[in-house]
């Protein structure tokens, strides 16, 4: 069951669909599996909104001899599939009609290929399709297909090229001038964040429970000391299950079952009240403190499956109360409504303020989480979105509170690939910093559903990863208690900028503040190094230097008893040549001076200490240096100081041990070839006088 929770109930809400104007049939049960989507329909595949489906299993056939004979009336079969969100099936007929035939490798049809197992969560052969699509349109994709290539790639544990494709996302997001560095800094981060997660030593035991099948098992919920309720597409029918055709599961039910105190495993599961589950999706539930009160997700329906202006089936919150021992019928929240979805609730401990998931107007990404307030009679506050800490573009969901810390899956903070988990505290002040739970909780695949008691550090979660009995299983965990150890260590992995390789023998330096030699290492084969046994809340300096590559130099802290991750990219040095308008120039970032100064200031000489490796890296190459200035000032002292500026450039390059014969020439020719239209008279701002006060090294020979 892929996604019910997270994504099948955001399917459920978003997407219930034109099914329902069918009568309901019945097919028998044969190898069913279900998805977790937003709400309850795809309770956790918030990506599509949750369709219902009643057609029969025999109304959709995806023989060869049926569809062969017409591979147009195939590729249009599939398309209807997957308008109508049956992706299941989708990927059956995409599959055979780019088998059949190549020339169905278009753009729209490997897109196609690929998301369809992508929303069910094949990592594999989503992949798959995703690397022919990109291999023969790489020019030509959008930023959200970068964003599941990327994805996919996380999926099959290929991180250093998923590092790659992020940053090329995220240059594609954010592509204004004024937003590279910016950009860079941020990558730089991510790769870090993600590095770190990688190599923290795992801290849990898992175990798959008995209570698995071979359908979808999500959503564990606490309930009194001793019992868990659970959603499941298990249907206890022996003989007939109807069925949705997102994922060609059975529909879900909420179940309980008792907890074994020695082993954590649960046992003897029943279903839950018949007032609360229904012939539709119902996942995804929380308890008030004196376990009277419940809150859970359901399809938006009364007497028959209600719909948006899209033909959409969306998911909606509900509450029942127990009176004498039985669960009343249950009224949705106030703050729901026909034309998004909510689902996923989780009350506080003191059960005064409702977390939820939902899509509504004021969305920051696909799904976010947002908090009302609990009040007497019944009431509510406003929905109140939890901000960009919390919630991304993507998508945010099943969250879990307790007194320490919110818990949540999502797939748009960095993370292992699908949904992960993570974790972030909380006072009076606000949340804290996201961080991510790490391994083995979190895996290539989607975790999610995370449920803790932070007193004996046990808990359960639902994962669809390899190796369980079914689609989504529980797993119950206990967190190790960990001895600390004086690490005051500096850590990370060095790799190449663009193609994130990874970079062995490069050599690493580690110096004081004052720039004195303390240590050195060569990376392993991996790309990693290690500085160990270092003084705790201490500056240091780290320099990289490799053959070819320019030297990159990284400031760092080391903190009390922590690992400090500080990997490092680098670049190659044939990557400073550019051509521009036929003239083939060393590139370098801009070149300062002081105003009204010709001396060379130290951000300068770090760019052009990469002049001078690119320079003897290529022993026969020789320049010419040019210095320009913008229209301010007199045209004439423009000129003169434009040239001792050229002429400081040059001493400074010839010192550094390159021969003077290999300038030809340093020349300032101050606003004589401005590039912009910041002429005398004309008004400008300052970035755009900036854009001419500029220095050029033009190659002559090489």
């Amino acid at each position: 069951m892929k996604k019910l929770i997270p994504t099948l109930f955001l399917m459920l809400a978003l997407s219930a669909s034109s099914q329902e104007t069918q009568k309901e049939t019945t097919t028998t049960i044969s190898n069913p599996t279900i998805e977790k989507g937003f709400p309850v329909a795809n309770l956790k595949s918030a990506e599509n909104s949750f369709y219902f489906n009643n057609d029969t299993e025999e109304n959709v056939t995806t023989k060869k001899g049926k569809f062969s004979a017409s591979n147009s009336k195939l590729i249009k079969k599939a398309n209807e599939y997957f308008n109508m969100l049956w992706y299941a099936e989708a990927a059956k007929l995409f599959e055979q009609a780019l088998e059949e035939n190549k020339e169905n490798y278009t753009k729209d049809i490997l897109q196609k290929a690929g998301d369809s197992h992508y929303y069910n969560t094949n990592m594999e052969r989503a992949y798959h399709w995703y690397q022919i699509l990109y291999d023969t349109y790489k020019d030509d994709l959008s930023a959200d297909q970068i964003f599941k290539y990327s994805h996919a790639l996380k999926g099959n544990g290929k991180y250093g090229k998923a590092k790659r494709f992020m940053r090329l996302y995220n240059r594609m997001k954010k592509d204004e001038p004024t937003e590279v560095k910016l950009n860079k800094e941020v990558n730089a981060r991510n790769e870090q964040i993600l590095d770190a997660i990688l190599n923290r030593k795992p801290t849990s035991e898992l175990k798959n429970l008995a209570i698995n099948t071979e359908n979808s098992d999500f959503s564990p919920m606490f309930y009194s000391n001793d019992k868990i309720v659970f959603a499941s597409a298990k249907d206890s029918s022996f003989f007939s299950t109807r069925k949705y055709k997102w994922n060609n599961q059975p529909y879900l039910d909420l179940y309980v079952a008792k907890v074994n105190q020695q082993s954590d495993d649960l046992k003897d599961a029943i279903k839950f009240s018949k007032k609360v589950n229904t012939k539709y999706h119902e996942a995804s539930v929380t308890f008030s403190p004196d376990n009277t009160t419940m809150y859970f997700t359901r399809n938006n329906y009364g007497k028959k499956l209600k719909r948006d202006k899209n033909g959409m089936n969306n998911l909606k919150l509900y509450m029942s109360k127990k009176i004498n021992g039985e669960w009343s019928e249950a009224v949705e929240l106030p703050f729901n409504s026909d034309n998004y979805s909510t689902g996923h609730p989780a009350l506080s401990p003191d059960g005064k303020k409702l977390y939820f998931v939902s899509d509504m107007p004021g969305s920051i990404g696909e799904t976010d989480i947002f908090v009302v307030d609990v009040l007497e009679d019944g009431l509510f506050s406003s929905p109140k979105n939890l901000g960009p800490e919390i919630n991304t573009e993507q998508k945010e969901m099943f969250p879990f509170i307790n007194n320490q810390k919110l818990y949540f899956s999502s797939n748009g903070h960095i993370g292992l690939g699908g949904l992960d988990v993570y974790e972030v505290a909380y006072d009076e002040e606000g949340f804290k910093e996201v961080i991510n739970v790490g391994q083995p909780i979190n895996s290539n695949k989607d975790d999610f559903s995370y449920i803790i008691n932070e007193e004996t550090q046990k808990g359960y979660f639902a994962s669809n990863r390899k190796g369980g009995k079914g689609d989504d299983d529980i797993y119950s965990f206990k967190n190790l208690i960990v001895e600390e150890v004086n690490e005051n260590a500096i850590a990370g992995v060095v790799t190449e900028i663009v193609t994130g390789e990874l970079m062995p023998n490069a050599l690493i330096t580690l110096l004081d503040e004052n720039n004195i030699k303390l240590k050195e290492v060569v990376t392993k084969d991996d790309g990693s190094f290690v500085f160990e046994d270092l003084d705790s809340n201490t500056k240091y300096k780290l320099q990289v230097n490799k053959e070819t590559f320019y030297e990159e130099k990284l400031d760092t802290l080391t903190e009390e008893n922590q690992l400090v991750n500080v990997d490092i990219a680098m670049r190659k040095l044939h990557e400073m040549i550019a051509i521009e308008n036929g003239i083939k120039k060393l590139k370098t970032e801009k070149i300062f001076f002081d105003f009204d100064k010709s001396y060379i200031r130290q951000d300068a000489s770090v760019e052009l200490d990469k002049l001078v490796d690119v320079m003897t890296e290529y022993p026969n190459m020789k320049i010419k240096i040019e210095s320009h200035t913008d229209v301010r000032g007199n045209d004439a002292y423009n000129k003169y100081l434009s040239d001792k500026r050229a002429k400081s450039t040059r001493k400074y390059i010839i010192s550094k041990g390159i021969d003077a014969s290999r300038i030809i020439s340093a020349i300032g020719y101050g606003e004589e070839q401005l590039i912009n239209e910041c002429e005398n008279g004309v008004s400008c701002s300052r970035e755009k006088h900036q854009e001419n006060r500029r220095s050029e090294f033009i190659i002559v020979e090489m």
